[in-house]
């Protein structure tokens, strides 16, 4: 019997307060069935869902679990410190909700305790750093694939989740055909949970006609709302196989390459900002130093730093929107960085075509750590667009990449 059953209503009426408070918090007859731990002998379990699918609701009744059973400590891991606090702690569906009254545990700084003696600690995946030392015998992760240094972190965490008899973790993500889900689901100790938004029949009307309705059938609708990993988009110019590996360091000429937002607010795109360096025939991509908000001094210092910091020979700047300014942004923080100011007299997509050849060619490689620059090329259309959003990530690259190795040997020039 389960919450969803007619019956279920008709009993609670007849039982005490006390039992009905009981029933309540009893999660396994309200819970859909992808919200409950699959049986086995599994290591992780990999619950893939689109958006209110019920995924933060299911980690923390998993989390509330454990601290019954006395496991302890567990990891409470998010992208950042706030995020997992606001949503895996605070949220509406978080720990702190879920647990009942009279086994509610109380947060003292970062770490949620029990009165049995059990402990979660909220750690960030954005600092991988903060995994080294502690030990845990659980581990919740939330929206993993997201997570901008997401191998650094989880790899830090799999180091520390030894404790215990059967060390076990949950990870809650809607999917994103990153390296570490790939990881995940090759995993022989993985199993894996699946749910699209629309199994939720407590879903808002408002959402399901707003929302649902209109991504429905679309790419990004298949991702977000009915959980699939999209591995590529059928028309995209790049795909997930092209980015490897250098198989040599750079030997080379480096760039910074940087495409300044239309608007110098905080309000505006993001600034797109590409490390990129010559080795042999190719490229390596070295950094991703994209940022936002991106006002211009901001982002004229986070440009002239890369270049100073990747010994770098010339910063290759678009002009299109803002014209000598962008230059003199440039000046004001090291006038003797040398400067080449490019303008596009091409769409997006056809400046591209070109670069993106240059991987199918085998002549572009990644280090690691670019996750969120090999989304954007991935989800790059040809309507110039990433996911509805300005490229500004593929932008900086396509003019890195063109000055190194399609236009290697013109002219620069010095800031004024």
């Amino acid at each position: 019997m389960t919450a969803r059953d007619p019956t279920i209503g008709q009993l609670l009426e007849q039982l005490p307060f006390e039992a009905q408070a009981k029933l309540f918090y009893h999660w396994p007859i309200w819970a859909y069935e992808h919200q409950l731990a699959p049986a086995g002998d599994w290591t992780t379990w990999l619950l893939l869902g689109g958006r209110g699918a019920g995924k933060t609701r299911a980690g923390a009744e998993w989390v509330r679990q454990l601290a019954e059973a006395g496991v302890t400590p567990i990891a409470l891991v998010g992208e950042t410190m706030t995020e997992a606090e606001a949503v895996m702690v605070r949220g509406e569906s978080g720990v702190l909700r879920v647990c009942p009254p009279w086994n509610r545990p109380k947060l003292s700084g970062t770490v949620l305790r029990w009165d049995n003696g059990v402990e979660a600690h909220i750690l960030p995946a954005s600092d991988p750093e903060r995994f080294r030392g502690p030990q845990f015998a659980a581990a919740w992760s939330d929206e993993t694939a997201k997570w901008r240094k997401a191998e650094a972190a989880w790899d830090m965490l799999q180091f520390g989740l030894r404790l215990g008899e059967r060390p076990r973790q949950l990870v809650t993500t809607t999917p994103r055909a990153t390296r570490l889900m790939k990881r995940l689901l090759a995993d022989e100790q993985t199993v894996v949970t699946r749910a699209a938004s629309k199994v939720n029949t407590h879903l808002a009307e408002s959402f399901l006609q707003a929302v649902v309705s209109r991504y429905q059938g679309t790419v990004l609708g298949r991702q977000e709302l009915d959980g699939e990993l999209i591995e590529d988009l059928p028309d995209a110019l790049w795909r997930r196989a092209l980015f490897k590996a250098p198989p040599a360091p750079v030997d080379g000429r480096i760039v910074v390459a940087v495409d300044p937002p239309v608007t110098g607010t905080a309000r505006s795109d993001a600034c797109g900002i590409v490390v990129a360096g010559r080795s042999g025939d190719g490229a390596v991509v070295l950094e991703d130093a994209t940022l936002k908000p991106a006002l211009p001094l901001v982002w004229a210092r986070r440009a002239v730093a890369a270049y100073h910091a990747h010994g770098a020979d010339a910063i290759v700047a678009e002009v299109n929107q803002g014209g000598d300014l962008v230059v003199q942004m440039i000046a004001q923080v090291d006038p003797n960085v040398p400067v080449r100011p490019v303008r596009a007299s091409l769409g997006k997509w056809t400046r591209a075509e070109p670069v993106a050849a240059l991987y199918g060619r085998g002549l572009v490689w990644h280090m690691p750590g670019l996750t969120a620059l090999e989304d954007e090329l991935c989800a790059f259309g040809p309507d110039g667009k990433a996911d509805g959003h300005s490229p500004d990530r593929v932008d900086a690259l396509v003019w890195a990449l063109t000055e190194l190795l399609l236009n290697d040997g013109r002219p620069r020039v010095r800031g004024i």
